[in-house]
């Protein structure tokens, strides 16, 4: 955060509005530019006696698009830092508010001029704001900046503060929405973050429930791209997108039933399964971009985790060959992709021509999953519990024993 410090006897304030009159009517001459100058310094003088902060600050952003394209970079960040700080000086938190939006509003007027200052500015007035809310506001001014100046990576960094954020700021649904949205579409241009845009996709998805059949209507295409997102994602093979109401509503859509199907194969069927469906819906497959040889390549590590789970912890080789549609001699490499995307632990046993299952990572993580997670727990409780009791009773009989060695010992002396 930027901090003011005063240079001369004249308030930091009034110096701005000096200086951004004298610069905005420099063409004009002495003549006219002197007598508009003092104008603007006695009314500026007025509104800080009356403590009028709002007036104030809407009177030195008037000038404010004009010093963008003539001051230097350095005279900006002053000039902006002294008009943020006015936002410190209402005790009234519904005229900071309204002191921040004209103030964050004028800086992102023209994102296209300067947007890494701008995006600066408006961070520096989101450090001086105490209201959560306002803070909120702000951000998403910065962010939109950003996006339209094409300079995201000064907001990127900040990403990873959200969960925080937006414990501090306790939004509304309908702006949570709106950031969640905003950041996936940042994320989404930025190359290499493919996976933290789908993750604020999906937790956009999931502010909706089923009493909200409007707004589920209205996020129908987010829907739909979040789903083509998954399936076209060569690294991701795991999500709870079936599980939410806003993507269930597409199962008996008729613009978007297909999509879902094509959701539900990938995250519960295997290979024969998207086989059948592009035999009937290549169309559809590559009107979203979705390359068929791509989804084939996803599906078999599909089906090589949906084998892990349901095979007792055994696969032979001839069931892999023929789960995924390949020949002998590519059972072991497409095992070991597998285990390369950490999507199973398992050896391979060639001379038996199995491989045996450690782990696995399941495909959706739902009711069912949990029931298993919730019974392995309890079977470990209850073996951690029996070690505790084997190693109680071996004490008690340790104890017992040494103390009848005592007794015999001291019979013996005696």
């Amino acid at each position: 955060m930027t901090t003011v410090v005063p240079t001369s006897d004249e308030d930091p304030a009034l110096s701005v509005v000096r200086f951004t009159a004298e610069l905005s009517w420099a063409d004009a001459g002495p003549e006219v530019a002197e007598p508009e100058v003092n104008r603007l310094c006695v009314e500026a003088q007025e509104f800080m006696i009356d403590g009028r902060w709002l007036d104030l600050a809407s009177l030195m952003l008037i000038s404010a698009d004009l010093i963008f394209s003539k001051a230097s970079e350095k005279d900006l960040e002053c000039i902006f830092t002294v008009i943020c700080n006015l936002v410190k000086k209402p005790e009234n938190l519904d005229q900071v508010h309204k002191m921040a939006d004209i103030i964050s509003s004028k800086v992102a007027q023209q994102p296209n001029e300067k947007p890494a200052l701008r995006v600066k500015i408006l961070f520096n007035l989101y450090n001086l704001l105490e209201n959560p809310y306002s803070r909120f506001f702000v951000y998403m001014k910065a962010l939109n900046v950003a996006v339209s100046g094409k300079v995201t990576e000064h907001v990127i960094p900040s990403f990873k503060n959200i969960d925080s954020f937006l414990r501090e700021w306790d939004l509304e649904v309908k702006d949570q929405r709106e950031l969640f949205l905003t950041l996936c579409n940042i994320l989404k241009e930025n190359k290499g973050s493919a996976k933290d845009s789908f993750k604020f996709l999906t937790r956009y998805l999931e502010t909706f429930a089923n009493d909200d059949a409007y707004a589920m209507n209205e996020a129908k295409e987010e829907v739909v791209r979040a789903i083509v997102d998954f399936v076209k994602a060569p690294d991701m093979f795991q999500c709870d997108l079936l599980e939410m109401p806003v993507v269930a509503q597409l199962e008996k859509d008729a613009k978007h039933a297909l999509v879902y199907q094509l959701l539900k194969i990938f995250l519960t069927h295997r290979l024969d399964a998207y086989f059948d469906f592009h035999a009937t819906n290549s169309t559809l497959l590559t009107s979203y971009g979705l390359v068929h040889e791509d989804c084939i390549a996803k599906m078999r590590l599909m089906s090589l985790v949906d084998l892990a789970s349901n095979e007792s912890g055994q696969i032979p080789y001839s069931l892999i060959k023929e789960t995924l549609h390949i020949d002998d001699d590519e059972v072991e490499s497409w095992v070991v992709k597998a285990i390369t995307a950490k999507l199973i632990d398992c050896k391979i046993d060639q001379m038996n021509e199995i491989i045996i299952v450690r782990r696995c990572t399941e495909r959706i993580f739902g009711p069912h999953q949990w029931e298993i997670l919730r019974t392995k727990l309890a079977s470990w409780r209850g073996n951690v519990a029996n070690v505790i009791s084997s190693i109680q009773a071996n004490k008690i009989t340790e104890e017992s024993t040494q103390g009848m060695q005592g007794l015999m010992i001291r019979g013996n002396l005696l």
